[in-house]
């Protein structure tokens, strides 16, 4: 296993605030249309590795298995009617809630065909865990089963899931993605998520095994840390944990060569979320 310091030590980083400068990120749709785009312009050389954060209002990003519920149209109908948009996303995984609270950090790196799925995991959460280690040393990656999206690189405090991990792989470069429950409701987004699997299955078996959510398995860091961390917080620690493993770090937004790929990579996430659109278009 390689050491996770090595992984993400690089001479310079590129620091992307999509957070705050919205222009590509009308939905979310678009946020993992502009990971594509780096993750190729990384394996290209055309950019130093990258660490993207982004937030999106009031969004249940959906995994691909979700699409195919049996009763997936009114499980849509109904999180449509709590006012969140919904979208399919390209990386793995089920079904995560976003909002202002949710801060999503993107890291982009190169050469990962000599670097392990697992290592990149590894990585990430090595990389929350310094980011937070003046808080608390009680961060743990394993499985909270009945979490939403559980998977073996949860994160969780005292057995309380606050963040959850995906990978998106695109020619030698790959997209390490994480949203991290920082702040707000995070019952109220685990009820939400509950509701729409009890709505989308109508108790009917499936071939795909979906969380029986139980939000009381799940809390935002405030809650869980006992003190008052804000989205804004979290992104200066991703910053000045950023420093500590590069030389230089740059700023730039999408150059013109990305913001044509993203274009095709957008065109691709508007076709995978067909089955979407045709849902809200018949209500």
């Amino acid at each position: 296993m390689k050491n996770w310091k090595d992984i993400i030590r690089h001479t310079t980083f590129r620091y992307i605030d999509h957070s705050v400068n919205r222009k590509y990120t009308s939905n979310a749709m678009t946020s993992f249309a502009i990971d594509d785009a780096l993750a190729i312009s990384v394996s290209n050389e055309a950019s130093p590795p990258a660490v993207r954060l982004w937030v999106h209002p009031n969004t249940i990003v959906l995994g691909i298995p979700d699409g195919k519920l049996p009763h997936i149209k009114e499980g849509v109908m109904y999180l449509t009617s709590e006012n969140y948009n919904v979208v399919v996303r390209n990386s793995g995984g089920l079904a995560v809630a976003l909002d202002e609270g949710v801060l999503n950090i993107s890291l982009v790196l190169p050469n990962v065909k000599h670097i392990s799925i697992y290592d990149c995991y590894e990585a990430m959460v090595s990389f929350v865990q310094y980011m937070l280690r003046d808080l608390t040393e009680e961060i743990k990656a394993y499985e909270i089963e009945d979490s939403y999206c559980p998977g073996d690189y949860d994160l969780s405090i005292n057995g309380k899931k606050f963040a959850g991990i995906s990978q998106r792989r695109v020619k030698d470069g790959a997209a390490i993605q994480i949203y991290l429950d920082v702040e707000g409701d995070s019952h109220k987004r685990a009820s939400m998520i509950k509701k729409f699997y009890e709505i989308s299955k109508r108790g009917e078996q499936t071939n795909f095994n979906f969380p029986e959510v139980n939000p009381n398995v799940m809390g935002s860091l405030s809650d869980l840390l006992g003190i008052k961390i804000s989205v804004d917080d979290m992104k200066r620690r991703v910053y000045h944990a950023l420093r500590d493993f590069t030389e230089e770090m740059t700023e730039n937004d999408l150059t013109t060569e990305e913001i044509s790929t993203f274009k095709k990579r957008y065109t691709l996430m508007k076709k995978r979320n067909e089955v979407i659109t045709e849902i809200l278009e018949r209500k």
